[in-house]
C-alpha cells in the first residue's frame, strides 16, 4: 500500500504545555486506522495538529506534499474532512442545508446533488429529517449529518473524533458498520479516534495506542485486541 499521509517528530503545544513528544506514523492509503487512548493522552490534539488547528513542529505530508504550513482552509481544500467531537453540525440550518454547506467550495451543482442523495442512501434516517433544523435531531442523528456532511468534500482522507460519544450502543454499531462501507466502497482512507477500544479495533486496519503525547504501541488491529497485556494497560477491557 501507498501511504497516504506520513507523521514525523510531530510535537503540539497549547500556549507554553507540550501536548504531543515526537509522534510518528503513517496511513495507508484505503486503510481504516484506529488511534486509542485515554482522556487526555493526545488524541484529539493529533487530529487538530494535522488540520493546523494547533501550534506544532514537525513534518506532516500528505500524498507526499508537506502540509504543516498551510491554513486549515487549505487542508480541507487538499481533501481532509475532520468530523470533530461534539459533531459541529449548524443547529439553525436544515439537514439538506448543512449538506450544501459541506459542498460550499465544488463548483459542480450537478454532482452535489447527486452526492446529497448518495448521504441520504448512507443515511436514510436523514432524507426522513432533510427539512428539519440540525439542532433538533437526536443525538446519534446530528453525528450521521456531521459524517454526511464531512463526505459533501469528497475527501480522501477523513479524520473522526470519538463518532460514538454519546451513543447509544446500536446507534454506535449502525455508524461504525457506515464507515466501514465508506472506507470499502468509496476508498475512503479513514482515521477514527475513539474511547470505545473494541469495536474501533473490531473496524481497523491498524492501530496506534498513545499515552500523555506518545506512541506506545502499534500495530495490526486484530493483533492489538488480542494481545492481553496492551488490553489491560492502555485499552481498557
Amino acid at each position: 500500500m501507498t501511504a497516504m499521509l506520513n507523521v514525523k517528530d510531530l510535537r503540539a503545544y497549547y500556549g507554553q504545555v507540550q501536548a504531543l513528544h515526537g509522534l510518528n506514523f503513517s496511513l495507508n492509503e484505503g486503510s481504516l486506522t484506529t488511534l486509542l487512548g485515554a482522556n487526555g493522552a493526545g488524541k484529539t490534539t493529533t487530529l487538530r495538529a494535522i488540520c493546523n488547528m494547533v501550534r506544532s513542529t514537525g513534518a506532516i505530508e500528505f500524498e507526499g506534499k508537506p502540509i504543516g504550513t498551510r491554513s486549515t482552509e487549505n487542508v480541507v481544500r487538499l481533501g481532509i474532512a475532520h468530523v470533530p467531537q461534539g459533531r459541529g453540525t449548524f443547529t439553525t440550518m436544515t439537514v439538506e442545508e448543512n449538506l450544501q454547506l459541506g459542498a460550499i467550495s465544488r463548483s459542480d451543482k450537478k454532482a452535489i446533488v447527486d452526492d446529497i442523495e448518495r448521504m441520504y442512501t448512507h443515511f436514510p434516517v436523514l432524507k426522513q429529517r432533510y427539512t428539519q433544523q440540525a439542532g433538533t435531531l437526536s443525538g446519534g442523528e446530528q453525528q450521521m449529518l456531521a459524517v454526511a456532511r464531512a463526505l459533501m468534500l469528497r475527501p480522501r482522507l477523513m479524520l473522526l473524533d470519538e463518532p460514538s460519544f454519546g451513543l447509544a450502543p446500536l446507534i454506535v454499531r449502525d455508524l461504525f458498520g457506515i464507515l466501514g462501507k465508506i472506507n470499502r466502497e468509496e476508498k475512503v482512507t479513514i482515521l477514527v479516534v475513539e474511547q470505545n477500544a473494541q469495536l474501533a479495533l473490531e473496524l481497523a486496519d491498524q492501530a496506534y495506542v498513545i499515552e500523555t503525547g506518545r506512541i506506545v504501541m502499534s500495530g495490526n488491529a486484530k493483533d492489538i485486541a488480542n494481545n492481553e497485556d496492551v488490553r489491560k494497560s492502555y485499552l481498557g477491557y
